[in-house]
C-alpha cells in the first residue's frame, strides 16, 4: 500500500469518480472536494501529498483558489484543464503548479505524473499526526489529546488546531487562516477568527496573555509555538 493521500477538487462527479478509482488501484488514498472553498478546507484538514485541480470550479476561478493556497501551502498541485495553449499553462504554472494535464487525458499519463509529482514531494509531506509538547494531533480520525486526555473539539476548532500546530513555529496570517478554513468570502472576517482562537485556547487551558500554544501577532495573525510553556 502506498502511504500517500491525494486531494481531488473537481465539480464533475464521474471526472472524480473516474479518479478515485484509477489511483486507489495503485494504492493510493482520496480525499475529494466539488468546490475551491471545500478544496481549500479539505488542503487544511487533511494535509495530502498532492492535489489535483480542476480549474473550471463553480464558486472561484481555479488560478486564484492556487493564488490562495499558495499563501500558505506548498503542497505539490496537478492542474486539470481543458485549455490546451501555451499561455494557459504558462499562467498555471506561474501561479504555483508543478504540472499540467490537458482533459482528456489518459490515465496511465495521469498516474506517471502523479508518481512523478510524489517523487519530488519524497519526504516533505506533512505527517498524519502531530506531537507537539504534551498534545498530540491525529488527522487522520480528526482528533486531539492533550496530556493524554481527549479534546473535545468541533470540526471547525479541529480544522483551526491542525493549520495553526502543522505551521508550528510559523506565522499563519488570519487572511491564510480564514481563507482555507471558511472560503475566500471570509478573508475580511477578523473578529469571527478571534471568537474560534478564544474557544480554542480555552479547550487548551491556553493564556492569550502567557500563551503556552498559540501565540497572537496583533493585526497579523497568530503562531503556534514550537515549545509549549509548562
Amino acid at each position: 500500500m502506498i502511504d500517500a493521500r491525494i486531494l481531488i477538487i473537481d465539480d464533475e462527479t464521474p471526472i472524480r469518480r473516474f479518479l478515485r478509482v484509477a489511483l486507489e488501484a495503485e494504492g493510493y488514498g482520496v480525499i475529494e472536494a466539488g468546490t475551491a472553498r471545500d478544496g481549500l478546507a479539505k488542503t487544511a484538514r487533511e494535509t495530502p501529498a498532492l492535489v489535483v485541480l480542476d480549474l473550471g470550479l463553480p464558486d472561484a476561478d481555479g488560478l486564484a483558489m492556487l493564488r490562495d493556497l499558495r499563501g500558505w501551502s506548498q503542497v505539490p498541485v496537478l492542474i486539470l484543464s481543458v485549455r490546451a495553449d501555451e499561455a494557459g499553462k504558462v499562467e498555471a504554472l506561474d501561479a504555483g503548479a508543478q504540472d499540467y494535464v490537458v482533459k482528456p487525458f489518459g490515465v496511465k499519463e495521469f498516474l506517471a505524473r502523479v508518481r512523478g509529482l510524489l517523487r519530488d514531494r519524497g519526504s516533505e509531506a506533512v505527517p498524519s499526526t502531530l506531537t507537539i509538547g504534551p498534545l498530540l494531533i491525529d488527522v487522520a480520525d480528526h482528533s486531539a489529546r492533550l496530556d493524554g486526555q481527549p479534546l473535545h473539539l468541533t470540526r471547525r476548532e479541529f480544522d483551526l488546531l491542525w493549520m495553526l500546530a502543522s505551521h508550528c513555529g510559523r506565522l499563519v496570517t488570519q487572511e491564510m487562516i480564514l481563507k482555507a478554513i471558511w472560503g475566500p468570502a471570509h478573508a475580511d472576517d477578523s473578529q469571527y477568527l478571534r471568537v474560534y482562537i478564544r474557544q480554542l485556547r480555552q479547550k487548551l487551558g491556553d493564556d492569550a496573555a502567557n500563551p503556552r500554544f498559540i501565540a497572537t501577532e496583533p493585526g497579523i495573525g497568530y503562531r503556534f509555538l514550537d515549545a509549549p510553556g509548562p
